[in-house]
């Protein structure tokens, strides 16, 4: 069984890979061919916040993969310093926030959306709890499959706003997208324009626990 998930889980990620690149370049429109691969799966796209939502502390951050990779400008204007690249796992998002953490730069409010590649154990979600810590928010965003499908990945996300209520925040894209196939590509993943809106718009529910102090204590969108 193990070998079998494996082994999806490589397909997918291959799929994922191949949307992703086509996806920066009908972005990037002028960028070259090889610029363009680079920034799907090789090069972290980033937006620095453009509105403060955390006077006197540090802007909040979105760490995502490819899903994210057409809103990143949109998340900086609402007050995020944004930090996606396609085909990003989880074990690169924890390093993420390690590096903040390393750098005295890790803020109160981390929300990661990842999951589009690879798996998300909750392990892995436990991991990223004891890298914020006990006075920190990780809001985490149950992930769409390809295809538009939720898996046990999303489950897990659940899981955790369940277990860990007090420090953790839900944002239920897979909830919140559901029957709204204008917001995706045909793969049922990557977003639209109008995607990327509601995408930012559901990531924005978080920011009201950017300030140092405040929890969600359940908090959930949709409810």
């Amino acid at each position: 069984m193990l070998k079998d998930r494996g082994a999806m889980n490589g397909k997918r990620g291959r799929v994922h890979r191949s949307f992703a690149a086509a996806l920066v370049i009908a972005m990037l429109g002028t960028a070259t061919l090889a610029e363009s691969a680079a920034a799907a799966c090789g090069g972290v796209e980033t937006a620095k916040p453009r509105r403060n939502v955390n006077p006197g502390g540090k802007a909040p951050l979105a760490i995502g993969d490819s899903v994210m990779l057409f809103a990143v400008r949109s998340l900086g204007r609402i007050g995020y310093q944004a930090n996606a690249r396609g085909c990003r796992a989880w074990d690169e998002g924890l390093s993420v926030m390690r590096k903040y953490k390393r750098n005295d730069r890790l803020p109160h409010l981390i929300t990661i959306a990842l999951g589009a590649d690879w798996v998300i154990s909750k392990q892995d979600i436990r991991r990223a709890l004891r890298i914020a810590g006990k006075r920190r928010v990780l809001a985490l965003v149950t992930p769409r499959e390809t295809g538009g499908d939720q898996s046990a990945d999303a489950g897990n996300v659940r899981w955790a706003y369940r277990t860990f209520s007090k420090r953790v925040m839900l944002l239920d894209w897979v909830r919140y997208s559901r029957g709204h196939g204008s917001w995706f590509q045909p793969d049922g993943l990557h977003l639209t324009y109008s995607g990327a809106a509601a995408y930012t718009k559901l990531m924005g529910k978080a920011l009201r626990f950017a300030p140092a102090g405040e929890f969600p204590r359940g908090t959930k969108f949709p409810r």
